[in-house]
């Protein structure tokens, strides 16, 4: 479905949660915050699957990722808000593009995605997605993020060991020219990490969309212009 041109939601009355027997204080926390969510409202009202949608609508709109005709590659991809953007975009349902998703969960089924339900650091999940892709990908889109703990110092490891991996991944995929967006936690992002992507892509940035929730340590890292990588697919070929 379509998003609307102008996706800045109004703001409304807040929304009180009760307190209710059984029901936990984390619970009436989330639930609150779900209720008082102007994205939320948003993607209910657009028929988006989700509302971390707007984020990449805003990523796109202001750097301009998705081209028609493109290949993408959606990793951690449930419940499907950014693989059904990038395929209108590139406007995989005509065969002009193609997006290739995978996840540990199911997803429902999106025209214009080819989906499977695989841990994409597995060496099935890669010779799969290469497979789907018919060739290098243009995108690597990661929006993936470990269960948080509380402690912040661990959910910033184990959010960046996903976005190294997806970076690894991307090194694979990727034909030159292309770009990675992945998901960081604010806490600075590892020098290696950094320093090597700086020499692959031709320019790195941070971005924080408008709809990362207020007190989020959330941040996107984009990588656009790879340079190319000697090994190429080599992975898929030992394989």
């Amino acid at each position: 479905m379509t998003i609307s041109g102008d996706s800045t939601p109004p703001r409304g009355l807040a929304v009180r949660v009760r307190k209710r027997a059984g029901r936990s204080g984390s619970s009436r926390q989330w639930l609150t915050r779900q209720l008082n969510d102007p994205y939320v409202a948003l993607a209910q009202r657009e028929g988006q699957r989700s509302r971390a949608v707007y984020k990449l609508k805003e990523i796109d709109e202001r750097y301009r990722l998705f081209k028609r005709g493109q290949r993408v590659v959606d990793l951690g991809a449930a419940p499907g808000g950014w693989s059904q953007y990038a395929a209108e975009r590139v406007e995989a349902e005509s065969g002009k593009g193609r997006v290739v998703a995978v996840d540990l969960i199911d997803m429902e089924p999106i025209a214009g995605v080819q989906f499977a339900k695989l841990d994409f650091l597995g060496p099935e999940a890669f010779a799969w997605i290469v497979a789907a892709l018919g060739g290098k990908a243009d995108v690597v889109l990661s929006d993936m993020a470990a269960n948080t703990t509380g402690h912040r110092r661990t959910d910033h490891l184990r959010v960046m060991a996903l976005a190294e991996a997806a970076a690894d991944f991307a090194r694979e995929v990727l034909a030159p020219g292309g770009a990675l967006l992945a998901k960081v936690f604010q806490g600075g992002t590892e020098a290696a990490l950094l320093a090597a992507l700086k020499r692959e892509f031709t320019q790195v940035r941070h971005v924080r969309p408008a709809a990362s929730r207020k007190g989020s340590p959330e941040l996107y890292l984009l990588a656009t212009g790879f340079r190319g990588s000697a090994s190429g697919l080599s992975r898929a070929v030992k394989e």
